[in-house]
């Protein structure tokens, strides 16, 4: 199952050729990911992330250039590889008109108070594993 989050492009975004700079997708990758392991992880009351998670990793290829536009663009993200101490999350940003974007992140729990990393909990293996996606071919470390 993908996540599918609704994006607005801010005219801000743009840079000096017109359309959206490649660092504001990064931008627009974190809203899409806080949406789902913050927003939707705790509607689903799993208790996932409430610790904490820092970024380990990007990876972007930029498909065609996205410029301005009323419309929002749509984000898709899902776990692409659930470890024991990792979660990746893979990315399109789209819209009807094509994929402008292809992205992964690798997410790390985080231990606020210790100051460290730490293994990802049932509660937030059992809400990650249900964003698998069976068109890609996530992986799921036993």
């Amino acid at each position: 199952m993908r996540h599918r989050y609704e994006c607005p492009l801010r005219w801000s975004d743009m840079d000096a050729f017109g359309h959206v700079n490649n660092v504001v997708f990064l931008r627009y990758l974190e809203e899409a990911r806080i949406d789902f392991m913050f927003r939707l992880a705790r509607q689903a009351d799993s208790g996932a992330f409430t610790g904490g998670s820092v970024v380990a990793r990007h990876e972007i290829d930029y498909r065609k250039p996205l410029v301005h536009r009323p419309e929002p663009v749509v984000i898709e993200l899902w776990v692409s590889k659930l470890g024991h101490a990792s979660v990746t999350v893979d990315y399109e940003i789209k819209d009807e008109r094509g994929v402008y974007v292809n992205a992964r992140t690798v997410v790390v729990p985080f231990d606020l108070d210790l100051g460290k990393p730490r293994r990802l909990t049932d509660d937030e293996r059992g809400f990650l594993s249900r964003y698998f996606d069976d068109e890609t071919g996530s992986t799921l470390d036993a």
